[in-house]
């Protein structure tokens, strides 16, 4: 029940993400087209208002030499009067000829602004009928029946894979939008629905940035002052952001972007986890922080990367991976020549762990009880 929830919150997170960039894409050419006849408007305007003042000049023209001629009638002797129909003559050709070639330079043409909109985007109204349509697929099933005595009803079991099965492939890409400056990204946290969310740290600010569960970028949630170090998913619709440079950790509202509380550690922390009832911090000394009354208590063990899974810690120091519970008991350790200055740690829903290696560019991944693991993937850069 709780898979079809989830599969239904994706489905409408696509549809109104589908929805906002076709508006989106609207809105965009919209506003090209507007630009367009603005421009050619513009262009129009001028070329009539030079027609005019040249028009106008002609006319004046025109009108002085009339106004001289009658004065000439007047008073002047008939050898002025010679040399000035001479000259009217002459002001009169080229007035003449000035409307011929405005005649046949098209100058006088009638010109319409006219606007074609796109057949394509006119189809839309008569072709589109649905955004699209909703089906419901079978696939294999991944439970199998394990069988208990005949007196019993028969368990359904979720069949988790042996260590030796997990294989990486790439499920998605989040795309990053051209123009978009991103830094350094130090977190990317896949929430409840599907959607992703990374932290972007530049030198002097970071940024959390929301994406699709298809990994279309969708917007910026927020910005922060100083350098942010992790960050992690709490619950609801909240997200923790780590500081390391002033020892705080703020809690961020992704749907209302807005910071809703913030939190004070006593000393530098570089990772941090969650969930949902308490917060885990790695530093000099592992703390917990408790979200109910915001009480912390210290564990006695150092810890560079932090993970929280079912009550336990996880956590990398050096080249060592350490489980312990969460009064500060150590579970396990283990140690592996694959894992070489690790930069990540994060843990399934089966409980394997995977640790990023900086070193040597690898991801391990470590089986829940510590005892076996496995390189899965090497990046070559």
């Amino acid at each position: 029940m709780n898979t079809s929830n989830i599969q239904k919150t994706k489905a409408a997170e696509k549809i109104r993400f589908i929805k906002t960039s076709i508006d989106d894409f609207l809105t965009k050419i919209e506003q090209e087209i507007l630009a367009d006849l603005e421009t050619k408007h513009s262009k129009l305007d001028l070329k009539m208002n030079r027609l005019l003042q040249q028009l106008e000049h002609q006319a004046n023209q025109i009108d002085k030499w009339l106004s001289g001629f009658s004065e000439m009638t007047r008073f002047a002797t008939e050898l002025q009067m010679y040399v000035g129909l001479l000259e009217i003559e002459i002001v009169t050709s080229e007035a003449d000829k000035y409307i011929e070639d405005l005649k046949n330079g098209k100058h006088l043409d009638e010109n319409n602004l006219e606007v074609t909109i796109s057949s394509s985007l006119q189809s839309i109204l008569k072709d589109v009928k649905e955004l699209g349509k909703v089906d419901i697929k079978s696939s294999p099933s991944t439970l199998r029946i394990k069988a208990g005595r005949k007196d019993q009803a028969q368990d359904l079991v979720r069949l988790v894979p042996r260590i030796e099965e997990i294989k990486p492939i790439i499920l998605r890409t989040l795309i990053i939008p051209k123009g978009m400056d991103i830094a350094n990204v130090f977190a990317c946290i896949i929430l409840p629905d599907g959607r992703f969310i990374i932290l972007d740290n530049h030198d002097v600010d970071g940024q959390l940035l929301l994406f699709s569960n298809d990994g279309m970028f969708i917007r910026q949630v927020s910005t922060f002052p100083g350098e942010s170090y992790d960050a992690c998913f709490v619950k609801n619709n909240t997200v923790a952001v780590l500081f390391g440079s002033s020892n705080e950790i703020t809690l961020v509202d992704i749907e209302k972007n807005e910071i809703t509380d913030k939190i004070k550690l006593p000393g530098f922390s570089g990772s941090i986890a969650c969930d949902g009832q308490v917060l885990v911090t790695s530093a000099e000394g592992c703390s917990i922080v408790n979200l109910n009354d915001m009480s912390h208590t210290a564990l006695n063990f150092q810890i560079d990367e932090i993970a929280l899974f079912k009550g336990n810690i996880y956590g990398t120091y050096y080249s060592k991976i350490y489980c312990y519970k969460s009064t500060g008991e150590v579970l396990w350790e283990l140690q592996h020549q694959d894992i070489v200055q690790p930069i990540g740690i994060e843990l399934d829903v089966n409980g394997f762990i995977y640790i990023v290696s900086n070193g040597n560019d690898s991801i391990v991944v470590v089986s829940p009880d510590g005892k076996t693991c496995k390189t899965i993937l090497f990046f070559f850069v």
